[in-house]
C-alpha cells in the first residue's frame, strides 16, 4: 500500500532523529579519547569530502559569491558556535540532560522571528514559550545545588542554533543549499585544526574511533537529507512535531549505553518543553488554516 505524503514525511522525520541521536551519542563517546577540536577537525574533513563528492555528481555549480555572501558567513559563524558549544555539552553533562534542553530549539526559534522579524505571535504562543522556557529550568535546576555551570554549554547551542536556522530563512534561495553546507563543513574542519593546538595537540586515533568518526560524517549528511525530503513532502504542521522523537531515542541511549538514570525533574522538564513546542506547532498551524481561509474567502463587494 503507497504511503500518503505525511505519512511518508513522518516517517522520514522520525529517521533523521534517531540518526542525529545517534550521531550525537558517537561524538560523546570520542569525547572520551579525543578533544572537541580534533573531533570537529577530522569529522570537518570527512563531511566536506562527502559534500564535495555529492555536488560533483548533482552537477552543482561553484560561485564565490555564494561563499562569500554576508548571511552564508553569518549562518556559519552560527553553526560554529552551535557546534562548540552542543559538543561542550556531550562531553561535560548527561546526554538526556543535553538532549532535552536541546529540544527548546522550536521555541526559541519561534521567540527570534517574533522579535526580529515581527512575525505575529499571539499570547497562547507567547504563553507557551514562557512556559516552555520554564521547562528548560526544570532540567538545568538553577538552585544553588543543582545548577552546573556546564548546563550554560546546551542553552549557548540553542541560542546559536536558533540563530542559524532565522539567518537560514533570509539566505536568497538561489544559493545552491550545497554550497552552503560545503562551505560550512570546510570552515568547521579548518576552525577545529586551529584550536588542536591550544587545547592539547594532536591524540593518537584508534580503529574504532575513525569508525566512529566515519558514521558520524554519514550520519549528519543523511539525517540533513532526511529532513529536507521530509519537509518538501506532506503538511509541516503534521510532519514537525515529530522532531520530538529524538528525545525518546536520547533517554533510551543515556539508559542503555552511557548508564544514566535520568530524575524525575529532568523528565518533568522535558515533558514540559515537549508539550510546550506541540502546542506552538498547533497554534502555527490553525493561524495558516485561517490565513488561508480569508484569502479564499469573497468580500461583500467580490
Amino acid at each position: 500500500m503507497a504511503l500518503s505524503d505525511n505519512t511518508r514525511g513522518a516517517l522520514l522525520m522520525a529517521t533523521a532523529m534517531a540518526v542525529f541521536s545517534c550521531n550525537d551519542a558517537m561524538v560523546k563517546a570520542l569525547t572520551h579519547d579525543l578533544s572537541i577540536p580534533q573531533i570537529m577537525a577530522v569529522r570537518g574533513v570527512l563531511t566536506t569530502i562527502l559534500v564535495f563528492a555529492v555536488s560533483i555528481l548533482l552537477r552543482a555549480k561553484f560561485s564565490l559569491r555564494a561563499f562569500t555572501h554576508p548571511l552564508v558567513l553569518l549562518r556559519t559563524a552560527c553553526e560554529l558556535g552551535g557546534t562548540l558549544s552542543f559538543f561542550n555539552a556531550l562531553a561535560r553533562i548527561d546526554f538526556a540532560s543535553a538532549s532535552s534542553i536541546m529540544q527548546s530549539l522550536p521555541l526559541a526559534v519561534t521567540l527570534g522571528a517574533a522579535l526580529l522579524f515581527h512575525e505575529p505571535v499571539g499570547w497562547r504562543r507567547w504563553s507557551a514559550i514562557i512556559v516552555g522556557f520554564m521547562g528548560v529550568l526544570l532540567i538545568i535546576q538553577p538552585g544553588p545545588e543543582g545548577f552546573s555551570s556546564d548546563a550554560l554549554f546546551p542553552l549557548a547551542a540553542v541560542f546559536f542554533t536558533a540563530c542559524r536556522d532565522l539567518v537560514t530563512r533570509r539566505i536568497a534561495t538561489e544559493i545552491p543549499t550545497i554550497h552552503v553546507t560545503l562551505f560550512t563543513s570546510f570552515i568547521i574542519m579548518v576552525v577545529g585544526f586551529v584550536l588542536v593546538g591550544p587545547t592539547g595537540g594532536w591524540h593518537p586515533i584508534s580503529g574504532f574511533n575513525w569508525l566512529l568518526l566515519a558514521l558520524t560524517a554519514i550520519a549528519v549528511f543523511c539525517g540533513y537529507q532526511a529532513i529536507i525530503l521530509a519537509m518538501r513532502g506532506g503538511e509541516i504542521s503534521f510532519i514537525a512535531p515529530f522532531r520530538y522523537t529524538s528525545l525518546i531515542w536520547a533517554l533510551l541511549i543515556g539508559v542503555l549505553v552511557f548508564g544514566e538514570r535520568p530524575g524525575m525533574t529532568v523528565l518533568m522538564g522535558a515533558a514540559v518543553v515537549i508539550c510546550s513546542g506541540l502546542y506552538t506547532f498547533y497554534r502555527e498551524s490553525r493561524r495558516a488554516i485561517d490565513t488561508a481561509k480569508k484569502a479564499v474567502t469573497p468580500t461583500a463587494g467580490g
